[in-house]
């Protein structure tokens, strides 16, 4: 059956939802706001219908809220999860290989495999942040850290928590979201992966859940959300880091990893290390006092 997608862009994230909520009355079977990250201030509004949607009632609603025109496409009757299985091939990222099940059997040797079905879409590896955030705990165990206590916040799938038990076994990891479904989806990989009891999954907005405070203060914090939240969570992050320990950022554009790393540096975290895939940036960091020594 053929679908249709409507997009447009507002400027504010208010304009974006009150339009969203608007759309609702021409009865798509979903609609979605995403903020653009390139700090133009413009949100997607994004609506998907069963039935070609009525042209002149959108185009009165994107002129009401002040939004672009909508742009509306046929979406081709295609089984997705099928497609992105066979055009996305396992990740390697240093040892680990991130992959679904249907490449179980055709790994390279010696590496750590992370079984991530393709339905989970973000986390697979095949995105920059990702796959950057998973180099980097490559490097960290390649160069001696051994941390003892974890933290992945805004695990998504939990591809960083689990990287991280494979790299230190004896660690403590916690992994938490904001969304009951991703956390349903961590618990369900790591059941896949084998590594159910290993990590501690919980309902968490950012370091706020008796989990994470009970295991701080952390050697390593992982997260890869996006720019707002990782400025918004850096005095928490801060403050539960131990002494030397690193904390590893993602979900960042280039040209934003700069000023996360000033607003970490005025925390008492300083940038240590970045690298860049794509349009991507992933930082590491430290504790001042770890570089002075």
């Amino acid at each position: 059956m053929t679908m249709y997608s409507a997009m447009t862009t507002a400027t504010g994230e208010g304009a974006a939802q009150a339009l969203a909520a608007a759309v609702e009355d021409l009865e798509p079977f979903a609609v979605g706001v995403f903020e653009v990250e390139d700090g133009s201030g413009l949100f997607e509004v994004g609506a998907h219908f069963e039935d070609p949607p009525d042209a002149i009632a959108l185009d009165l609603l994107a002129a009401v809220h002040g939004a672009r025109p909508w742009a509306v496409s046929e979406v081709p009757d295609v089984d997705w999860v099928a497609k992105v299985r066979r055009d996305l091939p396992p990740v390697v990222a240093g040892r680990f290989v991130v992959h679904g099940a249907h490449d179980a059997g055709n790994l390279p040797p010696g590496t750590v495999p992370l079984l991530i079905e393709a339905a989970m879409a973000f986390g697979t590896g095949h995105h920059g942040t990702t796959l950057g955030c998973l180099r980097a705990i490559d490097r960290l165990e390649a160069e001696g850290f051994r941390p003892e206590a974890v933290a992945d916040v805004g695990a998504g799938t939990a591809v960083l928590a689990m990287a991280a038990t494979l790299a230190w076994p004896a660690a403590r990891v916690v992994a938490g979201d904001n969304d009951p479904v991703a956390v349903d989806t961590a618990r369900a990989n790591l059941r896949a992966n084998g590594l159910a009891g290993r990590v501690v999954c919980v309902r968490a907005e950012g370091l706020d859940a008796p989990a994470f405070a009970d295991a701080a203060p952390f050697d390593l914090i992982l997260a890869n959300i996006l720019k707002g939240p990782l400025i918004a969570l850096a005095p928490a992050f801060a403050a539960a880091l131990a002494a030397g320990g690193r904390v590893i950022l993602s979900g960042l554009l280039t040209h934003q990893a700069d000023e996360v790393a000033r607003v970490y540096a005025r925390h008492g975290v300083n940038e240590a290390g970045r690298e860049e895939i794509g349009d991507w940036a992933t930082l590491i960091l430290v504790p001042i006092t770890k570089i002075q020594a």
